[in-house]
């Protein structure tokens, strides 16, 4: 396992950070959860993200549990803010003051934790004053509860103004997670330089694009059976936008560069986000132990300049690179 810092702070992060959106506490039971928070810590991962409104507090409580165990200090967990959680009253969701004071005592509740490492805007809230949410961000990070802060899909100008309002503030944004792989490169136009410019990192979730780029989707044929095109608690709909047949048709192009490089097509993925210095992470989920060791493969591997081209044009055409794809609701979701 290697490790970076997180944006411009002295926090290091394991390359791959182990997820449980999707996971935990809904489609896998809580002993095999367990069994793959174990598998990510032998592997050599360190880094741990969750959020509020997975399962609705149960990812948090089911990643608490199985690591209530380990020295604390050797652990860096993050959790977020923002959807709507608990009986999803009007306060129980956004960025103003209020739900973010509740939040985090409730987060470190059901994690069995004095702080989080990172604690995170799971996305921009256009209703509450970015003032507000800023100074709520101070307060939690002077009170030790989480020690440093990031956002979640924010845009260039969103991140601009939101570290301006930090660093007077006291603090800084450290990091953003948004959507990236070799699919989905929204972030590479605009927020990847604001980003640099700021002094923040990229902890990007979905790098192997819901499972697409792993190769087992083929054109014109089902979905295996158990995957995640075949769940119906929310995998089906965040995996849609991929599962045409000139995407799929695509990824399978993709298969002999996977080969030459000595890789599954997974860990290609995976290596491939890592190959931007912006990107401090990459979030890994798993469903079943093995699949763990399988993603940490991707750890310190370095893709040469000839199987970057040759991943460029085998999804040349089926690549979504709009930087107005980085959006979070008008509205606060109810």
């Amino acid at each position: 396992m290697d490790y970076r810092y997180l944006g411009n702070s002295g926090l290091k992060v394991s390359e791959i950070t182990y997820g449980n959106w999707l996971t935990h506490g809904s489609q896998v039971e809580n002993d095999v959860a367990t069994q793959c928070v174990r598998a990510a810590l032998d592997a050599g991962i360190t880094t741990f993200d969750t959020a509020d409104a997975y399962a609705n507090g149960a990812a948090e409580q089911v990643l608490g549990e199985a690591l209530k165990t380990e020295r604390r200090e050797s652990l860096e967990v993050f959790t977020k803010v923002y959807w709507p959680v608990g009986p999803k009253g009007v306060n129980d969701v956004g960025l103003s003051r209020k739900h973010i004071m509740e939040g985090i005592n409730a987060s470190l509740a059901r994690l069995q934790m004095d702080y989080v490492d990172l604690y995170q805007a799971h996305r921009y809230d256009h209703e509450t004053p970015l003032e507000e949410t800023i100074q709520a961000f101070a307060d939690v990070v002077r009170s030790g509860k989480a020690l440093y802060i990031g956002v979640s899909e924010w845009d260039a100008d969103q991140l601009r103004r939101g570290q301006e309002l930090a660093r007077q503030a006291g603090f800084s944004i450290v990091s953003n997670q948004p959507q990236y792989s070799a699919l989905w490169r929204v972030i590479e136009k605009k927020v990847v330089p604001a980003s640099r410019e700021l002094g923040i990192s990229q902890i990007v979730w979905s790098p192997m694009a819901q499972g697409v780029l792993s190769g087992k989707y083929e054109p014109g044929k089902d979905a295996p059976s158990g995957s995640r095109a075949t769940d119906s608690k929310g995998g089906s709909q965040t995996i849609s936008r991929f599962m045409d047949d000139k995407t799929l048709t695509a990824v399978q192009r993709l298969k002999p560069v996977a080969e030459q490089a000595g890789l599954k097509m997974s860990q290609l993925a995976v290596a491939w986000v890592l190959q931007n210095d912006n990107v401090a992470s990459a979030l890994v989920g798993a469903s079943r132990p093995e699949q763990v060791a399988e993603n940490v493969a991707a750890a310190g591997v370095k893709l040469d300049k000839d199987a970057m081209k040759a991943i460029d044009k085998a999804l040349s055409g089926v690549v979504e690179t709009d930087p107005a794809k980085t959006v979070s609701p008008e509205h606060r979701p109810a």
